[in-house]
């Protein structure tokens, strides 16, 4: 189980934000240990430079690798204890977790398979990225959160923070929050509804007022299958549906004519 997040960033500050809500709760009540690291402590030159032009030319800057390795691991030397200089670049109780746009694009399954681990350092990168050697020795996983372009690598850590945090046992309000997300079944999230039950002539759907758990239940799925089917239909295309999801599938399809 998760235990403990460490990012490595040129603006630590930025990650006040997780400091609040659900995740700054599960930071206090010890659920989880963020740590934050400047690879600009790791430098050697007074300007504490942690960029260079590419080689072979072309815009912009790249991370330099010397900082961003020591720094990686630091992390790992001083969150296990090991006082030897001699720590393996990859290890099988710390991945480190490269935000990329050229990583796999982020999903539920991906986040649960992250949480199994102990420890994550996660790589807020920069410019226009970082030397590529750093990468093939000392990076597990590349991970990216959509097809468009950000200013670095932070806000896309955290997003994968609040991801893994909602799975930590005891970190949201009720024990079944997390797994009635969406996608986290592979379905998207059914319709919700609060009071008043009359909004502008918009009623509440009967069934979600008649005190009966396994209509619900059963009507809740429905639109969770149907909702997917309309908006993100390649979430079927992969799942091996039960008669009772066929049915209720199709039952909503024909209630869409």
């Amino acid at each position: 189980m998760l235990k403990r997040i460490d990012v490595i960033t040129l603006f630590p500050e930025m990650f006040d934000a997780i400091k609040v809500g659900i995740t700054g709760r599960a930071i206090r009540n010890g659920l989880i240990e963020l740590g934050l690291t400047n690879p600009r402590d790791f430098t050697s030159d007074k300007h504490k430079t942690v960029d260079d032009r590419p080689y072979g030319g072309g815009p912009g800057m790249l991370m330099k690798v010397e900082p961003l390795k020591d720094a990686i691991l630091s992390v790992k030397k001083n969150s296990s204890g090991i006082q030897s200089k001699e720590i393996q670049s990859k290890d099988k109780q710390t991945k480190v977790v490269y935000l990329s746009p050229q990583g796999q694009p982020l999903t539920q399954n991906i986040v649960k398979e992250l949480s199994n681990n102990e420890q994550l350092i996660l790589l807020a990168g920069r410019y226009e990225g970082v030397d590529e050697r750093l990468i093939e020795h000392y990076v597990d996983y590349e991970c990216s959160i959509g097809d468009y372009v950000l200013s670095g690598g932070e806000l896309p850590a955290m997003v994968l923070i609040d991801s893994l945090i909602r799975l930590i046992p005891g970190a949201l309000g009720h024990n079944e929050s997390a797994s009635s997300d969406s996608f986290y079944a592979g379905l998207l999230d059914h319709p919700h509804y609060t009071r008043p039950e009359d909004f502008e002539g918009e009623w509440v759907p009967q069934v979600l007022l008649s005190g009966n758990h396994k209509k619900i239940d059963q009507w809740r799925l429905k639109q969770s299958l149907g909702r997917t089917w309309q908006r993100r239909p390649d979430l079927l295309a992969d799942r091996e549906m039960s008669e009772q999801e066929q049915q209720l599938l199709q039952a909503f399809i024909q209630e869409q004519d």
